[in-house]
């Protein structure tokens, strides 16, 4: 059976039973429909102080084009948990429509480790996105209406984009600004894929309506004619993008097909920004279970890296554990065979391409201080071989390991991990940042570089030079790093799966995003626009005659 299908075979409890679970009560709940809500921030005064739960990361190695199923091992994961009589809560990310169109054609786990409903949770589920689109093109409409009604801020140079939460390669580059009216000033502009908006990341980092406000009047929209910069604030707009976003940064309730509790809410990329879901919603599952499992975009050298060093110094929380998640696929990938044979036995490429997963528990377990425990995601394909190869080799450096079978069976698949998971909670941590916040911008970067990715070390364009000096005479130099950067490797080359030699980072452009707090680097050639493969997704996506969707999976 399809992921649809086996979405639709499984008859959904109503979200308000969901919200009993956790001991949420009617005053709390906004009702979406039998099975969406969004659970209010005033609940966070009730459940204060209550005891925070385990808070458990589920990253990966570094992917193959169609993902190595993270979101099904943490769905798993977490059914798991419930299997074995824990109170259990998963935080996830919203998907974006630029992948369910484009390569993905979804994001809600696989098999029978779901979340429901897939089809809304898929599409337009609460709005959340829309209204970050709106707030985000509002602010574009507002700093160009300035400029036509005589720039009395003096504007010379606008850096605040329009978004469009597609993958659209057109709109990377255009002109705006030609319909020749008076006063219009035409000029060159671009758009960003919505969940690479600095509201997302501002709506994921803030701690309350109050704050999300503050961080928005922080934004820095352009420069006027003496260098100095403009802000939201100075064009008085911060209180109607808040408005836009008033129920936006509610977290959203749903449930695993086997009725485990989930809260939805933000969805950044790791790869363009910083790769986790609101920090509202993972502060909210913690006191609401007594585990809380959450995923981070991507291989640990983006989503990981990111959800410790922006989002946990931001929330001053941490991770009891991290569960990284490998395919024998991904791991022949990095071996050097190619994607269309990564299916079949190759025990050769297999031991070539543990060096991929190795560098990233290492990662986590010397450079983080953290516990690590690797999930294998099993396929039908694997073969006896491949999975006795890959236990041993792990057995041989010390790492536990879990098969998992999530798709299959969903938590009866994962009680394995579950348990163990469970044990390894109660080991104690010793949470370490790659960098620390006092650090050059330049040392940062390359603190990552080479620690992180095993860089030999990074060189800069011109132009991300000048910014960076720039930034630093403006005070922003104390932020945090955000890299951007290819998914598939470690390092900024996406066909540079094996990393065999040594290789350096190239940073083309840093972008200061002030109002979320942190400093976006451009390497390699990744784009803040996505475009779409060759045959996307959406071919396949359509409403049969019975108004049912397909396509989606």
């Amino acid at each position: 059976m399809k992921d649809i299908e086996i979405a639709r075979s499984v008859e959904l409890d109503n979200i308000n039973e969901i919200a009993k679970k956790l001991q949420i009560t009617e005053e709390y709940i906004e009702n979406y429909g039998k099975y969406k809500a969004k659970i209010s921030n005033k609940i966070l005064e009730k459940i204060g102080n209550n005891k925070d739960g385990k808070l458990i990361l589920v990253t990966a190695v570094n992917p193959t084009p169609l993902g190595e199923g993270k979101t099904t091992i943490s769905i798993g994961l977490t059914d798991g948990l419930s299997k074995i009589g824990k109170k259990v809560v998963l935080a996830l990310r919203e998907p974006s429509l630029g992948p369910v169109f484009g390569i993905k054609g979804g994001a809600t786990g696989g098999g029978h480790a779901q979340v429901a409903p897939m089809e809304d949770i898929n599409l337009h589920f609460t709005g959340d996105i829309h209204a970050i689109t709106s707030a985000n093109n509002l602010l574009s409409a507002i700093v160009d209406n300035h400029i036509y009604f005589g720039n009395e801020l003096n504007f010379e140079k606008v850096v605040w984009k329009r978004c469009v939460d597609l993958n659209d390669r057109q709109l990377r580059k255009i002109e705006c600004g030609l319909s020749e009216e008076k006063n219009i000033v035409p000029r060159e502009d671009g758009f960003d894929i919505t969940v690479a908006s600095e509201i997302m990341a501002i709506l994921c980092l803030a701690k309350d309506i109050k704050d999300l406000r503050k961080k928005i009047g922080n934004i820095i929209v352009g420069y006027n004619s003496k260098k100095k910069e403009i802000t939201v604030r100075d064009l008085k707009a911060e209180g109607s993008l808040a408005v836009l976003l008033k129920d936006a940064i509610k977290p959203n309730l749903v449930q695993t097909l086997e009725h485990t509790p989930v809260l939805i809410h933000g969805g950044p990329f790791a790869n363009i920004a910083h790769g986790c879901n609101s920090i509202i919603a993972t502060k909210m599952a913690l006191k609401l279970g007594d585990y809380v499992v959450t995923e981070a975009g991507f291989g640990a050298d983006l989503g990981a890296e990111k959800f410790i060093d922006i989002k946990c110094r931001t929330a001053n929380i941490k991770p009891s554990v991290v569960v990284c998640v490998a395919t024998m696929k991904a791991l022949k990938y990095h071996g050097g065979i190619p994607k269309e044979d990564i299916k079949k036995e190759n025990l050769e490429a297999l031991e070539k391409g543990i060096h991929n997963l190795l560098k990233h528990v290492d990662n986590i377990r010397s450079k983080f201080g953290l516990n690590v425990i690797v999930a294998i995601n099993k396929y039908i394909d694997d073969t006896n071989k491949e999975i006795e190869l890959l236990k041993n080799k792990l057995q041989e450096e010390g790492i536990e390991l879990s098969l998992v079978e999530a798709w299959e069976k969903g938590g009866e698949g994962t009680k394995d991990l579950a348990n163990k998971v469970v044990e390894l909670c109660e080991k104690e941590t010793n949470l370490q940042y790659a960098y620390n916040l006092e650090d050059k911008i330049i040392t940062k970067i390359e603190k990552i570089a080479k620690k992180i990715y095993g860089a030999q070390g990074v060189e800069y364009s011109k132009k991300a030079k000048e910014q960076i000096e720039q930034i630093e005479q403006m005070g922003y130099g104390g932020l945090p790093i955000c890299i951007a950067k290819t998914q598939y490797s470690f390092s900024d080359d996406p066909k540079n799966l094996e990393c065999k030699e040594p290789f350096k980072i190239h940073v083309s452009e840093i972008n200061l995003k002030s109002g979320a707090g942190f400093i976006v680097v451009l390497t390699g050639k990744i784009f803040t626009m996505p475009g779409l493969p060759k045959v996307p997704a959406a071919e396949s996506i359509d409403i049969d005659e019975n108004e049912n969707i397909v396509g989606i999976f």
